[in-house]
């Protein structure tokens, strides 16, 4: 009897998940942070606080690390929904929901800090305040920036979700919300879920309309930035010239 229950602590031993208390001191993320600053950890790291405890046989920084070489980085784990991450083996709902939301959470926080007023002076100023989101969508997605008479962003408003045409977006929507709050100029962004942000005839088309609209509104449209993933990372329809008159 003794024997049998020897066997069968030593068979619950085994099942038990590895947690970052395993580790020296001196290496665990937490401690780690609370000593040098989250700055001084690694994603790996910072993925294993959120997740806390590993799976059996594996330690959670491990986890981690798999989690990061299997959808290539925090990109890849971003564009993950949370019903497929919930599903792969070590997370689960509750996990899924954790690393969503610290992922939305730093979205959100650098979009705030990025839109902190500044005036908007070239493409890669829209890009910022909207990257992070956008090049990660798998549906396209048109976006308006509202800008006041020193070109600083007011506010950013969706609204477009879909393939975009000039049959499917209404210049008049366009125009709704710069009108409403007196806008002097407006910006436009969309994202090419494929990640390359070449611009298709149709894009300069819906751009050309839009800033022919602008004009008759005196309202102008200082820019049509596509977003994409990797080099170039966006395209900058002005900077090209297409759809706006040099």
């Amino acid at each position: 009897m003794k024997e049998r229950r020897a066997i069968a602590e030593t068979d619950r031993s085994t099942d038990t998940k590895p947690t970052l208390k395993d580790l020296d001191p001196s290496e665990r993320p937490r401690e780690r942070l609370l000593e040098r600053g989250a700055e001084a950890l690694s994603n790996a790291e910072l993925l294993a606080i959120l997740l806390r405890t590993g799976v059996s046989g594996m330690m959670v920084t491990d986890l981690a690390r798999d989690l990061l070489h299997e959808y290539s980085g925090l990109g890849g784990l971003a564009r993950a929904s949370p019903q497929e991450l919930a599903q792969r083996h070590g997370l689960g709902p509750a996990k899924a929901a954790q690393l969503k939301a610290a992922l939305e959470i730093g979205r959100r926080l650098l979009r705030e800090e990025t839109a902190a007023r500044e005036p908007v002076r070239s493409p890669e100023d829209l890009v910022r305040l909207v990257e992070l989101e956008m090049s990660v969508l798998e549906q396209e997605q048109l976006r308006i920036f509202l800008l006041d008479t020193k070109n600083r962003v007011i506010a950013v408003r969706t609204l477009y979700t879909g393939s975009l045409n000039q049959s499917t977006v209404r210049v008049a929507e366009v125009f709704k919300a710069a009108i409403r709050e007196n806008c002097a100029a407006i910006a436009i962004a969309h994202n090419h879920p494929s990640g390359d942000p070449t611009p298709s005839p149709e894009d300069i088309r819906v751009t050309q309309a839009i800033v022919e609209a602008g004009k008759l509104l005196d309202i102008e449209v200082l820019d049509h930035v596509i977003v994409g993933r990797g080099k170039p990372r966006y395209v900058s329809l002005r900077e090209r010239g297409l759809g706006f008159r040099r």
